[in-house]
């Protein structure tokens, strides 16, 4: 079992990641909680905007666009804080 100082190497498409350290590890858990904060708020504006009739479409697509992005970062994040199963 590792700990959270080992080295961790998580594969994220054709390229590994190393989390080498407490602190990389801190840092990516403090930057995921604030991208799931961003990705909660930017769904309840979505929600309260869309709910209202008249709605700016260009600024509803770039709003689902960016939240689309944060939950690509969040996941990325979240693959390399988990680490490898064991084959």
């Amino acid at each position: 079992m590792r700990t959270a100082a080992s080295l961790a190497i998580s594969k994220l498409g054709a390229y590994h990641v190393a989390v080498e350290t407490d602190d990389d590890i801190d840092t990516l858990q403090n930057k995921l909680a604030a991208l799931q904060v961003e990705h909660r708020d930017l769904d309840a504006v979505i929600e309260r905007l869309s709910v209202d009739s008249p709605v700016d479409e260009l600024l509803m697509r770039r709003m689902k666009k960016r939240k689309l992005q944060l939950k690509d970062q969040i996941t990325v994040i979240e693959r390399m804080l988990t680490p490898d199963e064991l084959a």
